[in-house]
């Protein structure tokens, strides 16, 4: 099981962000993940930069692999998304893989555009989908359906195309994109609730297929430090998936986390001041057959985070 260092574009400057993504590598993180947001989840958050060009700008500045979790159809057009991948499949061969999923409101809606159903937004995903991969075989694609698509080709591809992730919170969207997706990518839930989504997925085709894992853990010098940063970091991102997806501003998530209390946030997050608790949890996840597990520590102390998981949590796994 791959570990890497999750960089959350929501908390951090992007100029910042390529820092600790540079000390993740050099510590012994296997790869670097990170959010594709237009709003934090919080104004406490404070940031929210563009993922697509630190993409560019960060891979120049490591040698490990690279993920992240976009979704196509509204904020970003499927054939420009396409020619993104590509792009920086072709600068660096091999380093690059992105999931897609149906997306937030919170990100989606600043265009202007209705906010679909669920249903629809899955069937537009799957569009999208098929028509990413056609482009990265060289077709000229024309498509007029939930998304528009004229007379597109990209000419400049990789040599490989990348493999295409679904991103599932429930285990019925999980086995969905069994049939259809390369891999799965699922967040962790309280009591290893993210098992039966990385099974309904194997179930629905996904047998034999990579699973990626995020994990959300707080992590200071002490147990009560470790709580107050969940808390006051992350306690806006605790809902149910539906939830998560429908509302509109960072204000709003706020006013839903008012009666948050911080003990609330554990289970949603991992939050532990020892590090060998921390394997622990790892431990189980790499029982489930999970490939690459992203941790993303969401207080805002990282390089404490970083040198401590590299010389206590990581070797310990590994061995």
């Amino acid at each position: 099981m791959k570990l890497a260092y999750h960089g959350s574009h929501e908390q951090f400057a992007p100029s910042e962000l390529l820092t600790l993504a540079r000390e993740a590598e050099a510590a012994g993180f296997d790869a670097v993940t990170c959010s594709d947001h237009f709003h934090p989840w919080s104004e406490a958050q404070g940031h929210s930069g563009h993922a697509w060009t630190w993409l560019g700008a960060a891979l120049q500045a490591t040698t490990c692999g690279f993920g992240v979790v976009t979704a196509p159809g509204q904020r970003y057009h499927p054939a420009v998304l396409a020619q993104a991948v590509a792009t920086l499949l072709e600068l660096f061969p091999g380093r690059f893989w992105l999931a897609i999923g149906s997306g937030e409101q919170l990100n989606e809606s600043i265009t202007g555009e209705p906010w679909p159903a669920k249903p629809q937004r899955n069937e537009r995903l799957r569009a999208c989908a098929d028509l990413m991969r056609a482009l990265w075989a060289g077709e000229t694609v024309t498509h007029r359906g939930l998304v528009r698509v004229e007379a597109a080709k990209l000419y400049t591809r990789p040599r490989e195309p990348p493999l295409l992730f679904g991103a599932a919170l429930t285990a019925e969207t999980a086995r969905w994109l069994g049939s259809w997706a390369d891999g799965l990518i699922t967040a962790a839930q309280p009591d290893q609730g993210h098992a039966r989504v990385i099974e309904a997925f194997r179930e629905g085709g996904g047998e034999g297929k990579p699973v990626h894992l995020k994990v959300q853990l707080a992590y200071a010098a002490g147990e009560a430090a470790a709580l107050r940063e969940a808390w006051e970091q992350w306690r806006t991102n605790v809902f149910a998936s539906d939830v998560l997806a429908e509302l509109r501003t960072p204000a709003q998530f706020e006013a839903a986390a008012a009666f948050v209390t911080p003990e609330a946030m554990r289970g949603p997050v991992r939050v532990a001041a020892d590090p060998s608790r921390h394997v622990e949890w790892l431990a189980r996840d790499a029982e489930l057959g999970v490939d690459l597990v992203s941790l993303h520590h969401v207080g805002r102390e990282q390089r404490r985070f970083i040198e401590d998981f590299a010389a206590r949590v990581l070797p310990q796994l590994r061995g």
